[in-house]
């Protein structure tokens, strides 16, 4: 148990020096890094990992892939349409940063089922009535599982539990917001149930702006 304590105030220790190494750069250069690995280690050089080619299918049944955001910075997160626990959270503040957003059309939203045998197109369709999801700004889309769950584990390095598990049975749950660049990169990570978080978030996206 004593053992679990270090380990755990170990890791707290390493994730805040991560977030002031972060803080001190942003503060100096007005930049944010890159994250090319499930770590998110942040690299002060030009990024070598970018969010893979994807084809899925959103609440209007219309294909969605890279190409839709190709040149616009995005967040990303993943989520289930019946989730009791953590996805109303993440759904709240996606609206919060699509009404901010809203007259800005270089910043777009991507919500990607994690639950797609059970969100259908007809699900999340209702889904996006009745959580006031504007299609043209935020798209929810579903697929085949495969292809889910390796994009969120290998694209966009969301599921924590498969970093430590390697299952691939896991079911993913997170709530993490991914914030990505006009070129596919990733640029950021955030805890999307948290309004501090998301103040952050909205700060690194105005940077990416000036950036692009």
């Amino acid at each position: 148990m004593k053992n679990l304590r270090y380990l755990f105030l170990l890791l707290l220790i390493i994730s805040c020096k991560k977030e002031n190494d972060i803080n001190i750069q942003e503060k100096e250069t007005g930049s944010l890094p890159y994250f090319d690995s499930a770590d998110f280690t942040p690299q002060w050089t030009k990024g070598t990992h970018r969010i893979p080619q994807f084809s899925f299918v959103n609440q209007n049944g219309r294909t969605i892939t890279n190409k839709d955001y190709a040149g616009h910075i995005y967040v990303a997160d993943f989520f289930f349409t019946t989730c009791p626990g953590i996805c109303p959270k993440l759904t709240k503040n996606m609206n919060i940063l699509q009404d901010f957003y809203k007259d800005d059309s270089g910043i777009l939203l991507l919500s990607h089922s994690v639950m797609p045998w059970v969100d259908t197109i007809e699900k999340l369709k209702e889904y996006e009535l009745n959580n006031n999801v504007n299609s043209e700004k935020w798209n929810l889309v579903t697929g085949d599982k495969n292809e889910l769950y390796n994009i969120a584990r290998n694209g966009y390095f969301a599921d924590e539990d498969f970093k430590k598990t390697k299952d691939e049975s896991e079911f993913i749950h997170t709530e993490n917001f991914i914030l990505v660049d006009g070129q596919g990169y990733i640029r950021g990570v955030y805890n999307g149930t948290l309004k501090f978080d998301l103040e952050r978030l909205k700060r690194h996206i105005l940077i990416l702006k000036k950036e692009s």
